[in-house]
């Protein structure tokens, strides 16, 4: 049944295409948007070229990381791929059909359970990265008192102690009611034995913050974009120690200071990690915080804009 569903899902998308496509059109980086049940949710696609003929890629789907894509089989003008589940709950392996259509991609997504969903793709845009940027006043975007600034995503668990913003269980993730650019950001932190969290910069892009002390960088482990960029050491610190990241972020281009240690020099982030709010990358977004991983406390959080 599954296999017949696929076929005829293939075969719809040859129809709707009309004229076969140059497989070098689909090479890019692609922000796509999900439409499951009644909500957008935001993925991307990275289209390449390996060696002379074979297309390959990269997948990156509303949680988890960025995965490989270990060939992209193009045929009469739709495109086709299959992903592995890696978070998703077991079944099927994901399936992702498309197709080229003016400016954008447009398809269908089979998750792991056999449902279908449409998808459309635009080319994810160009960043400007400003080199001597105009930095305006520095602010706090926790006061220390209480979550005035900040909303939590759902039912709230996070509460203010002692001037330290904690949220004591997994729940709701917590984004600032501002938005923004570009940015220099300072936030201290602590985590429990086998802690995870995240600072999401925009709302859309993941730095890692985990219980990795002693272990080889990683692109999952703590300091990274989740999915995309290896720090160049591993700086975290044991649990239930005070740490700090201090984060630049112009255009797509990165760095960040770990516990005093520039771990990542102005590298460009690919795309949107998982967990994000959108890849709407163009526009400024919040700073969101994770809480759905486990306890996380939060202290000195202070945010430079550009002018």
């Amino acid at each position: 049944m599954y296999s017949k569903l696929l076929l005829c899902l293939v075969g719809l998308l040859f129809c709707l295409s009309g004229t076969a496509q140059d497989a070098k059109t689909l090479e890019g980086k692609w922000n796509l948007k999900i439409t499951e049940e009644d909500k957008e949710v935001p993925s991307w696609l990275e289209i390449k070229r390996s060696g002379h003929s074979t297309l390959v890629g990269q997948f990156c789907y509303k949680f988890g990381s960025a995965r490989p894509v270990s060939e992209v089989k193009v045929v009469n003008g739709t495109f086709s791929f299959a992903i592995p589940a890696q978070w998703e709950p077991k079944g099927f392996d994901m399936q992702v059909l498309g197709m080229l259509d003016g400016n954008q991609l447009k398809g269908t997504l089979i998750y792991t359970d056999g449902k279908s969903y449409s998808w459309v793709g635009t080319r994810a845009p160009t960043l400007a990265y400003d080199a001597n940027p105009s930095w305006g006043k520095e602010r706090k975007l926790f006061n220390g008192q209480n979550l005035s600034g900040w909303t939590a995503m759902g039912e709230n668990q996070w509460v203010v102690e002692d001037g330290i913003l904690k949220s004591p269980k997994s729940g709701s993730n917590i984004v600032t009611n501002d938005e923004f650019s570009d940015f220099k950001l300072h936030v201290e932190f602590k985590y429990p034995k086998g802690g995870n969290s995240g600072v999401y910069l925009r709302g859309r892009y993941e730095v890692q913050i985990a219980d990795d002390h002693g272990k080889e960088p990683s692109s999952i482990y703590f300091g990274a974009i989740y999915g995309h960029l290896i720090p160049n050491e591993m700086a975290a610190k044991p649990s239930e120690e005070w740490q700090s990241y201090d984060i630049t972020l112009i255009g797509r281009r990165v760095t960040i200071v770990a516990n005093g240690k520039t771990i990542i020099s102005e590298q460009n982030i690919p795309s949107m990690t998982g967990g994000a709010l959108d890849n709407d990358e163009a526009s400024p977004g919040p700073i969101m915080i994770q809480g759905d991983h486990g306890p996380i406390e939060l202290r000195n959080i202070r945010i430079t804009p550009v002018l």
